[in-house]
């Protein structure tokens, strides 16, 4: 089976499972209003637990925040969320974040991730992509407190830092590789 169909059949797999336990329906927003508060208000959530967040905020280009991502599985899984492109203040495109995945696993969690777009191109690239695999294109470095640690604003060399955020739920780990990211209509 090709890396290709192993995907979409994992991806059919996890969002009939998301689907049919009711976790799709709450993880986009009702409307793009709503979306758009959400993602301000997930910044300002991970600005508080992550204070290095905000000053990365400062020298990005632009911000991807995805305020509400929802996974589930048993065997196969997958993630669904939806989120905003800001660049400063204002919200400039919507996107989803889509992910499958097989393998031991069993449970259902929520999280949010903000990817901060350091370079113009990664900002081109996430806008002209048709769907932005992460761990393909742009460099992408998720930020934990370990990595934190060794940041500042002199050396921040890579095109993006992801900080994953405000995890809940019954599965161990997040891991944000190998999502795929699209743009939307809203």
């Amino acid at each position: 089976m090709t890396q290709s169909m192993r995907f979409f059949l994992s991806f059919f797999l996890a969002t009939a499972t998301l689907a049919s336990t009711g976790f799709l329906n709450t993880a986009g927003a009702a409307t793009a209003e709503d979306l758009n508060a959400d993602a301000k208000q997930a910044l300002q959530l991970l600005y508080k637990a992550h204070p290095f967040a905000e000053k990365i905020s400062h020298e990005a280009k632009a911000v991807l925040v995805f305020p509400k991502i929802i996974k589930a599985g048993l065997v196969f899984g997958g993630s669904y969320g939806e989120g905003v492109l800001m660049k400063g203040t204002k919200v400039e495109n919507y996107y989803n974040s889509v992910s499958g995945s097989w393998g031991l696993q069993a449970g259902a969690q929520s999280y949010g991730y903000a990817v901060f777009l350091m370079t113009d191109k990664a900002v081109k690239y996430v806008a002209e992509t048709k769907g932005w695999e992460i761990g393909v294109g742009p460099t992408v470095v998720v930020v934990d407190e370990g990595v934190a640690k060794n940041l500042s604003s002199s050396t921040l060399k890579d095109d993006a830092y992801a900080f994953i955020f405000d995890q809940q739920g019954l599965m161990a780990g997040v891991s944000i590789e190998g999502t795929k990211i699209s743009l939307i209509k809203r």
